[in-house]
């Protein structure tokens, strides 16, 4: 049974991703939260934070959009393709 996240759980799983000085994968994020959630619920919200353009998957790893910041250091890891 899949349970919708409410906000409390949304603003905690985005202030960790925040928080971290890396780009976790989807276990590491869930592992690091302050407070148990259901790995069902977890990924509920990762949808939402998806749709509503806050964080993209690279691969395995979540980058939160909304810190300019850790986006230009995302940026700047990527490689050009020619």
């Amino acid at each position: 049974m899949v349970s919708t996240p409410n906000l409390d759980t949304i603003l905690m799983v985005e202030r960790t991703l925040i928080e971290s000085g890396d780009y976790p994968t989807r276990t590491q994020l869930w592992r690091r939260l302050p407070r148990s959630v259901h790995y069902s619920t977890f990924k509920k919200t990762l949808e939402y934070l998806e749709a509503s353009n806050k964080i993209e998957f690279n691969g395995k790893t979540v980058v939160y959009l909304g810190d300019g910041d850790k986006l230009r250091r995302f940026i700047g890891t990527l490689v050009e393709l020619k």
